[in-house]
């Protein structure tokens, strides 16, 4: 049964950074994306950064291009998220997701694995 786990949330200040990270089991990560999607109060969910399974390629929205890096160990099984330069916007649950991958980065995720989310609080 594939499964996906968020952690590394938590309160940052403004400017600052946090490394999330999504542990995947049940599935080779290879063969799958796995995005990162976000969802503030009142906001509709926003999906972020996706990298591909076949080649490891990545997709960014422009809301944290140049501020958010997507990566991923595949002998750990886990894809991260690390984001820099953090700021108040940026504060959301975070959740990660596998499913199979298209030419759009997001087309099958509601059909994937998701997990339960990370709360990222960008707050002085």
């Amino acid at each position: 049964q594939a499964q996906v786990v968020e952690s590394g949330g938590g309160l940052v200040q403004p400017g600052g950074s946090l490394n999330l990270s999504c542990a995947a089991s049940g599935f080779a990560l290879d063969a799958f994306a796995i995005g990162w999607f976000r969802q503030a109060p009142g906001k509709e969910r926003e999906g972020i950064s996706c990298i591909f399974g076949s080649d490891g390629s990545t997709y960014y929205a422009d809301s944290v291009k140049g501020r958010f890096t997507i990566s991923r160990d595949i002998a750990k099984s886990t894809v991260y998220l690390q984001m820099n330069s953090l700021k108040p916007e940026d504060t959301a649950v975070y959740n990660c997701a596998a499913y199979p991958a298209t030419d759009q980065p997001f087309a099958l995720a509601d059909s994937g694995s998701w997990g339960q989310g990370t709360q990222v609080t960008v707050s002085s």
